[in-house]
């Protein structure tokens, strides 16, 4: 539980390392809850804070002669840093991934429930690797202020209409009290849009991407992982059947043994669903009237017999498992239904792993290449469609070879 009188002591005797446009930061806040948006705020002079411009309006220049420079993002507006951030404390693992890429992975101080994490990817690029053990887990039945004082973080990378509309857990005034009393936050949600609060901007994966590169200043290695990201894109959609011939998907949310299943949508925004529309897999509730994860909607087998669609992609639980064990338990489970044994999918054994719920750039390209494989197996029999060495080198050494 946070300590009532420590927000009122510990006023910050910092923060050089970054500062937040003062008033913007938090009429940010104001507008990304009311969808009032491209209005200019400022403080008063004299305070450690700037005047800025919010985004949607003229963004500042990246950097100063004096070496500081500033990053806008909606729903917040503009950041300015003195220097790079040591400490960033994001909530998404998808921002997580995004530092690791960018050879920042040990400036991150936590996560908002260390479960969705996936991390199985870097095991295969040599010397990436991030301590999951060591990062403080924001979510323990709602969101304390305690660990950000704990943390005293540089940096939140963090959406801060997510702990407000997405999650419930603060208000404005908690909000205020951590950007005053510890720092800034930055960051728009990314993996998906779908609620009606989130009528600000979006940006997609790289459009985010960039937005942290620039915080960090590694513009080299954004650039060289996004040019193996565009090249494998060009690779596959090259070989790809016409799309008449590509199968639809229903991306659901589902136990160990399903019976119930709660509707996702690969169409619409979400960074977790780049790498389907990638590929050119439609969604299989298109024009069904199926609505997407509302968190309350679910169908049963004989609703999603009704649809059949020609492939499923099931979400939790089963990132850690191999495709054998996947088969073994989840389609053998469906395969012993009465009802889930006539879907086609079942039947052709097209039900796979639906991939992780906040996916970055990195979770991006093995993403790609993982439902490739799976989807289009007679096309793409090659072991690796990108190569993991030139790809961790990048990242561990900021070389691009």
């Amino acid at each position: 539980m946070t300590d009532p009188d420590r927000a009122a002591c510990e006023w910050p005797t910092r923060r050089d390392i970054v500062r937040s446009s003062g008033a913007l930061a938090f009429g940010g806040f104001l507008a990304g809850c009311s969808g009032e948006s491209g209005q200019e705020s400022s403080v008063t002079e004299g305070s450690d804070m700037t005047t800025a411009t919010r985004a949607g309006g003229t963004e500042t220049d990246p950097a100063t002669s004096d070496g500081a420079y500033s990053v806008t993002m909606e729903p917040v507006g503009t950041v300015e840093f003195e220097t790079v951030p040591e400490t960033i404390a994001p909530f998404t693992a998808d921002y997580i991934d995004m530092l690791v890429a960018l050879g920042h992975g040990d400036a991150v101080q936590s996560i908002w429930y260390r479960g969705r994490y996936k991390t199985l990817h870097y095991e295969e690029l040599d010397g990436v690797s991030i301590d999951l053990d060591g990062l403080t887990q924001l979510w323990n039945d709602g969101v304390s202020k305690e660990p950000f004082y704990e943390m005293d973080a540089d940096l939140h990378l963090i959406d801060p209409n997510a702990l407000i509309d997405w999650l419930g857990a603060w208000d404005q005034s908690d909000l205020t009290e951590i950007r005053e009393n510890v720092a800034p936050f930055l960051g728009n949600l990314i993996f998906r849009q779908t609620d009606d609060w989130h009528d600000y901007r979006y940006y997609s994966l790289y459009e985010a991407f960039e937005k942290v590169a620039e915080m960090v200043q590694e513009r080299t290695r954004f650039e060289a992982i996004r040019s193996i990201h565009d090249e494998l894109v060009e690779t596959v959609q090259a070989r790809l059947p016409a799309p008449t011939d590509r199968p639809n998907a229903a991306l659901m949310f589902a136990g160990e043994e399903p019976e119930a299943f709660t509707p996702y949508r690969i169409s619409g925004n979400g960074a977790n669903k780049e790498h389907f529309q990638t590929l050119g897999i439609s969604d299989a509730f298109a024009d069904t009237g199926v609505e997407g994860y509302s968190g309350s909607e679910s169908l049963d087998y004989e609703t999603l017999l009704e649809i059949d669609p020609d492939s499923l992609l099931l979400r939790y639980h089963r990132e850690g498992k191999t495709r054998e064990e996947f088969e073994n338990s989840v389609l053998a489970s469906m395969k012993d239904h009465e009802v889930g044994s006539q879907l086609r999918a079942v039947q052709n054994d097209m039900v796979f792993r639906g991939g992780p719920i906040y996916a970055g750039p990195l979770h991006n390209l093995f993403m790609i290449e993982r439902y490739a494989k799976r989807y289009f197996p007679e096309e793409f029999t090659e072991t690796h469609l990108f190569d993991r060495d030139h790809l961790a080198t990048i990242i561990t050494d900021g070389r691009d070879e």
